[in-house]
């Protein structure tokens, strides 16, 4: 069933021949899927553009050529068995596609079972195993788009909400399940550190965990230049370090405001000295919260026996719950979460990604799909 006529091509961008050399490429001749069950065809108006689509470019992994997954457009086509409720909507199409909790005849993993379909096993990714949301019209599960939006939020501060702000939320609620377990006292500052404070996750990080627990969490943001640095205090950190001062300074300033080294480290960045610095900065009984995706062969450089000695947690964030997402749209439009966005162009979407890939990218960039 369809409400508006749908053309046969479109353009889009795709990342072809991953690797050292990979090139981007945006083409006007890409097929549009047709909605099969359980899917629905959305027109895209905005999407935003992730530090995680190094990982396609550098081919460090199996991604679809068509990657993306912040997108926000209006639903035009649906299956058969879909119905024509969502016909007209806006909705979100997010890095989690599909899980297995809703498939017919084979039993729930078990964390669908307990409510965290973020964490499915068998899950199915936007971008990833399905064409994700750079292009003009994207195929989206049903089940699994969000459509709950507050009517007041521009579409183009909705997309990066959909999976920087999102996996943010994820990360801040891993901070405050370990800080409430610690049975500190009230009265005390918890301190948070945010590891690549400048970049699109990183700068809603520190917006969602400055205003969390009525600002009680002091954070730390760390990133490098000017431009990060002003950002990262705009969104509320209370200090800022830059890196490139060398690991033993950053340490050094987390001790000096700290005293035994923060309650709490987020590491956002990518980037491997990020994560070797992390233990560094957190205090005993302190944990580590990654979010930042390094190349698939790196391993966390925690010693089992630091972890032992210091008892450490290590944890980890691939994107945040359905309820959190409600959550944070609510957030948002009372004004207590504001990504700071920058408007482009899909032509743009090549020089887009060498910015990400190369660390100039200060804040989210946010994609304008042509009509």
């Amino acid at each position: 069933m369809s409400s508006l006529p749908i053309p046969t091509v479109q353009t889009a961008a795709l990342i072809e021949n991953p690797g050292p050399n990979a090139s981007v490429v945006v083409r006007d001749s890409v097929p549009v899927a047709k909605p099969g069950p359980n899917e629905i065809l959305v027109k895209l108006e905005y999407s935003g553009v992730c530090g995680s689509e190094i990982r396609a470019l550098n081919g460090w992994g199996v991604y679809n050529p068509i990657v993306g997954h912040e997108g926000v457009g209006t639903v035009v086509q649906a299956g058969d068995d879909v119905g024509s409720s969502l016909l007209g909507q806006r909705v979100g199409v997010k890095w989690l596609y599909s899980a297995c909790g809703d498939a017919a005849g084979v039993p729930a993993c078990s964390a669908c079972c307990r409510g965290f379909a973020n964490n499915c096993s068998r899950q199915t990714n936007t971008g990833r195993h399905v064409p994700g949301t750079l292009q003009q019209y994207v195929l989206a599960d049903a089940r699994f788009v969000t459509t709950n939006f507050p009517p007041t939020l521009p579409s183009e501060v909705v997309a990066p909400l959909l999976c920087a702000g999102l996996t943010m939320m994820g990360a801040v609620g891993k901070v405050d399940a370990h800080v409430a377990s610690l049975n500190e006292s009230a009265n005390e500052d918890v301190w948070v550190v945010v590891s690549g404070s400048g970049g699109g996750l990183g700068h809603i990080g520190v917006q969602l965990a400055s205003a969390a627990k009525a600002g009680r969490y002091k954070v730390i943001a760390i990133d490098h230049g000017e431009a990060k640095k002003q950002l990262s205090l705009e969104s509320g950190a209370h200090n800022f370090i830059d890196y490139t001062g060398g690991d033993d300074e950053v340490e050094r300033q987390v001790k000096a405001l700290t005293g035994e080294g923060a309650h709490a480290v987020i590491v956002v960045s990518g980037a491997e000295a990020a994560f070797r610095t992390a233990p560094r900065l957190v205090r005993n009984m302190g944990v580590i919260v990654t979010v930042g995706l390094p190349a698939a062969d790196f391993m966390l450089p925690v010693s089992a026996a630091l972890c032992s000695a210091r008892s450490l947690t290590v944890t980890g964030v691939a994107v945040g719950t359905e309820d959190q997402m409600t959550q944070l749209l609510a957030l948002a439009a009372e004004g207590k979460v504001t990504p700071k966005v920058e408007v482009r162009t899909l032509a743009d979407v090549p020089g887009i990604i060498e910015g990400l890939r190369t660390d100039k990218v200060t804040g989210r960039i946010v994609v304008k799909i042509p009509e």
